[in-house]
């Protein structure tokens, strides 16, 4: 089979567009320790566990683009509280959903929407 994609990247990975690339990196990284550079010219590859999220400002081709994710973590109720003293705002507060996760919802400075959860049923 041929390579046709990068050594340890995932097939898909979620691209938000931005003009304030270190701002969401910044968020990204308080919130949910995201790990990445923020290189000039090129887009910033942030690592939450075995993921990726691509932020770039579009190079001027493309305009500020928010995104929805779905973010797996270990406490929920502590990722939520760190999200909104980041300034972002409350959707949905920790709640237990039907379907076994407990999750949050917040929205970041740049208009993306974060959904937190915890699986705590199987």
């Amino acid at each position: 089979m041929t390579q046709f994609k990068p050594e340890g990247r995932p097939t898909v990975i979620p691209r938000i567009f931005t003009k304030d690339v270190a701002g969401v990196a910044g968020f990204t990284a308080s919130v949910f320790g995201a790990q990445g550079e923020v290189p000039a010219n090129a887009p910033a590859d942030l690592r939450i566990g075995e993921s990726i999220i691509m932020v770039s400002d579009g190079g001027g081709v493309r305009e500020p683009q928010p995104a929805c994710l779905y973010v797996y973590v270990e406490n929920t109720d502590e990722t939520w509280r760190r999200a909104v003293e980041a300034g972002a705002l409350t959707i949905e507060e920790p709640a237990d959903m039907p379907w076994g996760d407990r999750r949050a919802t917040v929205q970041d400075l740049w208009g993306n929407t974060w959904q937190i959860a915890t699986m705590i049923a199987k």
